[in-house]
């Protein structure tokens, strides 16, 4: 970052006072762009479907819209805990599994429609401060959870974006591939995680 452009970001932060939030410094700034901008054209898709429409089929095979933003909730959440693990300090293992059960998401997809928006919304909010309150130490932390598989706490916003952004094309309301970030499709590519094409039983 310039000095031009610190100097910009610190006097936006003198204007909006001392209880806005902040990302820190050593934050995966790239990252969490991807997956912010995701997350907002989720949630415009989300709002382009009617209630009805959450009960149609996605363009994944046998699973309904309604399960596509459950998976999208419910994965904020899971990495939310991780997150906050790390922050907290704890030395031991995540008391849980770092993925999204599936019979959660069956269960999440009965939810009436309102809650089931409120699960996405409440949810993207959640990871965002949980974001926004670490440290820049706490970034290079790694997570192990029940299962003993290993996260690093700064993987979560690429995580997150491929989850928002690949599923928002899932809800099958007019989203594109072309419409994801060049630079992110390329970062996909050099890590080996290639986006597959549509129609894949790819909940992630």
């Amino acid at each position: 970052m310039s000095l031009i452009e610190e100097a910009a970001r610190q006097a936006l932060r003198e204007r909006q006072g001392a209880g806005a939030r902040y990302d820190a410094p050593a934050a995966p700034h790239r990252e969490l762009d991807w997956a912010r901008r995701g997350t907002a054209y989720f949630a415009r898709a989300l709002n382009n479907l009617t209630d009805k429409d959450l009960d149609t089929p996605s363009r994944l095979p046998g699973l309904s819209r309604r399960h596509v933003i459950a998976h999208v909730g419910y994965q904020a959440r899971m990495l939310s805990d991780i997150v906050a693990w790390a922050r907290a300090g704890n030395s031991g293992p995540l008391p849980r599994i770092a993925d999204v059960p599936a019979e959660l998401v069956a269960a999440g997809a009965t939810l009436p429609a309102r809650a089931l928006r409120h699960l996405f919304q409440h949810s993207e909010v959640h990871l965002n401060v949980e974001w926004r309150d670490m440290t820049d130490p706490q970034w290079d932390a790694v997570v192990s959870d029940s299962a003993g598989r290993r996260i690093t706490v700064g993987a979560t916003p690429a995580i997150r974006a491929r989850c928002v952004w690949i599923n928002a094309i899932d809800l099958g309301k007019g989203g594109r591939l072309a419409d994801i970030p060049p630079d992110f499709v390329a970062w996909l590519r050099d890590a080996g995680a290639a986006i597959p094409a549509s129609g894949r039983n790819r909940l992630w």
